[in-house]
Order: structure tokens, then sequence, then C-alpha cells
């Protein structure tokens, strides 16, 4: 079991951790700051400064065995680990930073265009959204405008737990058709963007997040593109 300590707060960019298994696939710890791949966006990388002196390079982070698995994958020609051996993890804080402006202004993307997601993609500077829609385009500049405006007026950013009964409940909290968050455990996270008498968005999602909209920085709808019959990609980029 590890303690995922980026659910309690995701600007976290180090912890000393201890190694408590090992398999093909790489190494787990009794805790870690390191996201692991899943709902749109990318495990983190960063390295494994063991108390030996030793720097163990990690090139990824994905799930591991059963709900509180998370495993680090070292990079190749890493130094030989063993189960006991203690160290610091440190992730790649200016990628993580990057990513988490990105994932949460995919959730401003999706506050705008009011139609179910069927895909997306967290990138490094970089994401897309995928909309079951047929008719209604969005018009680039449009979105680019609006999105901007979300971002500058600096909207907090929280997280909050619900139970699985609650958003069995509340079928709305789920955009995703794609990807469901993970039920089963008792408990799923929310995040909310904040608006004046309402959320601005308000769904379930296990990402990693700024506060606050306007640490989001300018972007720029890049492209709108049909990808099926009623499948519209909207991607965007950071302009600067």
């Amino acid at each position: 079991m590890t303690e995922f300590l980026f659910r309690e707060s995701a600007y976290l960019k180090d912890c000393d951790a201890v190694i408590t298994a090992i398999d093909e696939r790489g190494f787990q710890t009794d805790r870690t700051v390191f996201y692991p791949t899943g709902g749109g966006q990318p495990g983190d990388t960063g390295r494994l400064l063991l108390a030996s002196g030793e720097t163990v390079e990690i090139a990824n982070t994905v799930k591991g065995d059963g709900p509180d698995g998370i495993i680090h994958v070292p990079a190749a020609g890493s130094a030989a680990l063993k189960v006991g051996a203690a160290g610091k993890l440190e992730i790649d804080w200016d990628r993580r930073h990057r990513l988490m402006r990105m994932h949460t202004c995919l959730h401003l993307l999706s506050a705008l265009v009011p139609f179910p997601v069927t895909g997306g993609s967290v990138g490094d500077g970089k994401g897309r959204l995928d909309f079951d829609m047929a008719d209604s385009i969005p018009d680039k500049d449009t979105l680019t405008a609006k999105l901007n405006d979300l971002i500058a007026a600096d909207h907090a950013v929280t997280a909050r737990w619900i139970t699985d009964a609650e958003l069995q409940g509340n079928p709305d909290l789920v955009k995703t058709m794609a990807v469901k968050p993970p039920m089963g455990h008792g408990r799923v996270r929310l995040i909310e963007v904040a608006g004046a008498d309402r959320p601005l968005d308000l769904q379930a999602c296990g990402g990693t997040h700024i506060a606050r909209t306007g640490e989001i920085g300018p972007v720029v709808v890049r492209k709108v593109e049909n990808k099926g019959r009623q499948n519209r990609r909207v991607n965007i980029e950071f302009a600067a």
C-alpha cells in the first residue's frame, strides 16, 4: 500500500520514501508524490535520490496492482535497487506544473462546450478533448477568447470527496464517456472550478490541478477537427 501524497497537495515536489517492492516493471514505495498515468494525464518523471548517494532516474509512473499501488519505472541502465532502501523522491516539477495547468484548462474547455466528452489527452504544453456532437462545430477564435477570459478571471480550483453512492445519484458529475472514475473504494474525488453563484465546472477527476485558473496562462485553440459523424476534436496549446 502506497500513500498518495499528490492527492492531498499537487504542489508537493518531493518526499522521503522507502522501497517496499520491486519487480520487472519497476519499484513501489511506502509513499509518493508521483502521479501515475491515468485519466488522460501522463505519469510523472523525476528521480529517486538514494541515501547511498546514487541517483535513479524515473522515466515514467504507472498504476500497480490494486487501488493502492503505484510503480515508478526506472530509466534504462539505472542503479540496482533493493527493498528497504531509503531515499528522496523528486518529481520533474516544471513538467508536472505544465501538465497541471493544461489539465485544469481542459476542465474549462469542457465547461464551455456543453456536450459529452468522448476522449481526451493532457500533454506537455498542449491538450485535446473530443466531444460527442454532430452539427455544432465550435469556432476556434471564439473558444480561444472565452477560455482566456475564464483563465484571467482567476477562479479558485478545489478538490473534495463524495461517496460512491453520491456519485451514482449524480451521473452528471461524470463528463467523460470513455474514462470512468474509479469506484468500489468508498469515495470519489471531485474537482470544482468556482463560479460566482454556482461552479463553472464540477466533475469526478483523480488528476493533479493548479489552485487558481490564472496560473494556467494564455492559451490558444489551434484546431477543431472532424473525427467522425458525431465526434469533434478541440486542440489547445499554451500561447507562450
